[in-house]
């Protein structure tokens, strides 16, 4: 290896590991916020929903594409939501192609004999995908609010009368509340989705939203003011993540977004790594999308101070940072290389230190959320060091397939909204085998996980010759995480 290829290796190493430093660093403020505002006791004024005269109208959305598994289930649970039935409207936006129309129009019906103002709406083709159902739902949308759930969600029956009192402040053109998991134990794999979500819906919610930086909807459970979605520019479809596009096109408009952390809205999740890849998929390209969309309009905005700038750049550049785990990841090994033969070039080395005090942050904000939510009994935080390693090793599993994601968001390449199948678990006991909308084929990507398990056992291989056992925990990491994202890829089958 030449010294000018060893040098360029080593500044890309190190502007890497210096890009996933900066983005610990934003989330240690935002723990700090996080934690500041845990200790504030805040009021907002809010709608008197005893008064019959303060009660606003509500349509509920929910945008659907062959739902089979669900559907009773999600229907039958937003019957049960407590609000003035003259002020309510519920807007089944059906975009399916398969037999499950049949049935959700006969489910439909059923509930609107028993007085429901519930409509089946669908579409003639699928332009816009969810995007463009929401958008064609809100042209003949009764509601002034509009709230909106995903198939897989099941909000509490008083989830209205939590959410909209707080439009009484008319600055506010978005309540979300945080994700629950009825699955959360059903096995490894739903336990880092959970571990990993709800370190966004503690930590990066509550510590953006404490400062007043900018939010996302997160595409469900939450609900909108319609005044806001049509002064915002409305719905669209030209990215993976329609939320997060209209988010900070309301609020680069000045509107502010309410997030209610205590307002809990559980949903199912994915408990077959495929649907979890497409997932992925859909959510990094769609931030590395909107980055390339919305950044320049953030940077250059008039009206937002410059800490809310830099977490709105951090917030849109979340994705990327896979593309800077997967560069960092690839090239230790030749970097372990490079430090065994160039002697000189020791002192270079140091700049690991970034990626162990990055892991160090990192590790400290997501006990914090971990334990809001969990417990901070000793049980709790060994529980807790499991977990954090085992989602860590998942993550650096998935940085692969997430990089190819956010590459193709940054380059512009389009693609289509590829939904996440649904099963309708909710417990242990319950089996996804048999999902028709499961589809298992060996793809590249796979195939290149695997190739990159070989690699990285190779680099832990590579520690007993050269005796440096330095990035060894490291390799081993890699060696799992890519173990397990294949072979759990090649052995999910319906």
């Amino acid at each position: 290896m030449g010294l000018a290829i060893a040098y360029i290796i080593i500044a890309i190493y190190s502007f890497a590991l210096l890009l996933i430093f900066f983005y610990s660093l934003a989330q240690l403020n935002l723990l700090i916020n996080y934690l500041g505002y845990k200790k504030r006791n805040e009021e907002a004024p809010k709608f008197n929903l005893l008064d019959p005269k303060e009660i606003p109208f509500v349509t509920i959305q929910l945008p659907i594409y062959n739902e089979e598994y669900v559907m009773e289930r999600l229907l039958e649970n937003i019957a049960k939501i407590e609000y003035p039935k003259s002020k309510l409207e519920i807007q089944v936006l059906d975009d399916s192609t398969d037999d499950s129309v049949v049935e959700t129009a006969r489910w439909v019906e059923e509930l609107q004999e028993t007085g429901l103002d519930i409509q089946h709406i669908r579409r003639e083709n699928r332009k816009g995908y969810k995007a463009g159902a929401l958008k064609e739902g809100l042209e003949i949308a009764k509601g002034d609010f509009i709230a909106i759930f995903d198939a897989d969600f099941l909000p509490e029956a008083d989830w209205l009368k939590k959410t909209v009192p707080y439009f009484k402040d008319e600055e506010i053109g978005v309540v979300q509340t945080r994700w629950g998991h009825i699955n959360r134990d059903y096995s490894t794999l739903t336990r880092i989705q959970a571990f990993a979500l709800d370190a966004h819906f503690t930590l990066e919610q509550v510590g953006r939203n404490s400062k007043g930086h900018f939010i996302n909807f997160n595409g469900t459970a939450g609900i909108w003011r319609k005044e806001c979605i049509f002064d915002a520019g409305n719905w669209e479809g030209d990215t993976l993540t329609e939320d997060l596009d209209l988010s900070y096109r309301a609020q680069l408009k000045n509107w502010k977004f309410k997030y209610l952390e205590d307002v809990e809205t559980p949903a199912e999740l994915p408990v077959v790594i495929s649907a979890a890849r497409s997932q992925q998929f859909r959510w990094n390209k769609g931030g590395a999308e909107n980055f390339r969309k919305t950044v320049w309009s953030v940077i250059t905005s008039k009206n937002i101070p410059f800490k809310t700038k830099f977490h709105g750049v951090m917030h849109l550049l979340n994705s990327s940072m896979f593309l800077c785990v997967f560069t960092v990841a690839l090239l230790s090994i030749p970097m372990l290389y490079i430090k065994n033969t160039y002697g000189h070039l020791g002192w270079v080395f140091e700049v690991t230190s970034f990626f162990i005090l990055s892991t160090i942050i990192l590790f400290v904000c997501y006990w914090f959320t971990y334990k809001s939510i969990q417990g901070s009994s000793f049980d709790n935080f060994v529980d807790y060091i499991k977990l954090f390693f085992t989602f860590f090793s998942v993550a650096l599993g998935f940085s692969l397939h997430n990089s190819v994601a956010v590459l193709e968001g940054h380059l512009g390449k389009r693609s289509e909204f590829v939904r996440t199948p649904k099963f309708n678990i909710n417990s242990i006991k319950d089996t996804w085998k048999g999902n028709k909308y499961l589809t298992t084929k060996l793809s590249p990507n796979m195939i290149l996980e695997f190739a990159l398990m070989i690699y990285f056992l190779f680099g832990m291989y590579s520690a007993i010759p050269l005796n440096d056992y330095g990035l060894f925990p490291f390799h081993l990491m890699l060696f799992l995480g890519f173990g397990f994202v294949f072979f759990k890829s090649i052995t999910s089958k319906a």
